[in-house]
């Protein structure tokens, strides 16, 4: 995190993908959690963002990723985008130095996966996949035969 994050309450996050799987499952948390703060959101298309942000009181928005990440407000980011893309701004992220969560799968290839995961470990960085379903009952108490 930024040097700023030691005397913030808040850890302010940045959303790059902010479709519908930020609407009511993984946008909200970011911004109701005590002591996050969604600061910032990315979609390429302008409009859209500018909607979201209204929608959700975020301050900023972009249309380019590389601006969210290297904004020095954003301490962390969460991937919300295709599984396709997740590599490349997973891999950015790790380089600015900044925890990130990614939407699941962290990839579509192990290859990729271990690239991410290596990237992280590099930068001595934080790096979550969001897998909320494991924690439900109905998979907790699932026997895998």
């Amino acid at each position: 995190m930024n040097n700023n994050s030691k005397n913030k309450k808040n850890i302010c996050w940045g959303i790059i993908g902010c479709g519908d799987v930020t609407e009511l499952k993984s946008g909200p948390p970011y911004y109701k959690i005590e002591g996050f703060e969604l600061s910032a959101v990315m979609r390429r298309d302008k409009e859209k963002a500018a909607d979201y942000a209204n929608r959700h009181h975020v301050k900023k928005y972009y249309t380019n990723a590389d601006a969210l990440i290297n904004d020095p407000d954003i301490d962390a980011v969460y991937i919300a985008t295709p599984p396709d893309s997740h590599k490349l701004f997973g891999l950015k992220v790790a380089a600015a130095g900044k925890p990130c969560c990614i939407e699941k799968p962290l990839a579509p290839n192990y290859a990729d996966s271990l690239q991410i995961s290596q990237a992280f470990e590099a930068s001595k960085t934080h790096l979550f996949v969001a897998y909320y379903r494991r924690s439900l009952p109905i998979y907790k108490n699932k026997r895998m035969d």
